[in-house]
């Protein structure tokens, strides 16, 4: 089972149409290519000048149109894409551009092998006023789905399977949340618990897997962004990742970021 249980790096990229640090995922990649997969769901693919996600990118027809507001159908595209492409495909890790991996090679195969058969997902009672703020709809839901969580996470094929069967089976209450905009912040935590599994620990770990930087803002509603690397840059990486045993990604990091400052966690030559 182990060797054929593989993992999906799930790719939401727009704007440029680029990964801000290609050459560092495609390095990370190579030591575990026998376990990933890679895909790209794209906005524009005239936009796209990268060969290597151009080989990788879902064919157009399955494209959804997508928004800072909304986003929901993408993932649920992607998704649905990357399960149907590889029966193998165990784990589905939802990234975008701006992600980098932020383990070595070697910890993220150890972390999969272990939890292959475990969602990770950043949960939690929603952060805002339901009744003020309008996101994913939460107020015209019963109070058990007023849930929140990280836009960034890891599902198993198992919930892959049940985000689907939502999306088919609940279009009214899919539609609904997905109206409220943001969605991509609730909706895989209702599900989850829709088909109570959220709160069952031996499938689910609620716990962060992309690190992101929220005690400084880029604007009042994205994180910072990792530019120029300064010494605080250094203590918050190291900070955060010593807060998060199950962290594999970061975000948001920009393509001037120094590779030799990501390489030195991400390399296999640490956490062996």
């Amino acid at each position: 089972m182990e060797q054929s249980a593989k993992v999906a790096l799930c790719f939401i990229i727009s704007g440029n149409h680029v990964l801000n640090k290609e050459t560092l995922w495609r390095e990370w990649i190579e030591p575990n290519k026998d376990i990933i997969n890679t895909y790209f769901h794209y906005k524009d693919y005239s936009k796209i000048s990268s060969n290597w996600i151009k080989n990788n990118a879902m064919p157009p027809r399955e494209i959804q149109p997508s928004s800072y507001y909304h986003v929901v159908n993408a993932y649920m595209a992607i998704l649905h894409h990357a399960k149907r492409a590889d029966e193998t495909n165990k784990w589905f890790c939802l990234l975008t551009e701006s992600c980098v991996p932020i383990i070595s090679p070697h910890l993220f195969r150890k972390k999969f092998l272990q939890n292959k058969n475990k969602s990770i997902v950043n949960w939690k009672k929603p952060y805002w006023n339901i009744h003020f703020h309008h996101r994913a709809n939460l107020k015209l839901l019963p109070n058990k789905y007023h849930l929140s969580h990280d836009p960034w996470f890891i599902l198993t094929k198992k919930h892959v399977e049940f985000c689907l069967h939502f999306l088919t089976t609940n279009t009214t209450m899919y539609k609904k949340i997905n109206a409220g905009g943001l969605a991509n912040e609730s909706i895989f935590a209702i599900i989850l618990e829709a088909y109570n599994e959220l709160t069952n620990s031996e499938f689910v770990e609620n716990s962060v897997t992309t690190l992101t930087d929220w005690s400084r803002k880029t604007s009042p509603t994205s994180p910072w962004t990792f530019h120029t690397c300064e010494p605080i840059d250094v203590e918050i990486i190291e900070k955060m990742l010593k807060n998060n045993p199950n962290a594999c990604f970061l975000r948001k990091v920009g393509c001037n970021f120094p590779d030799s400052i990501l390489k030195s966690y991400s390399s296999d030559a640490v956490n062996k």
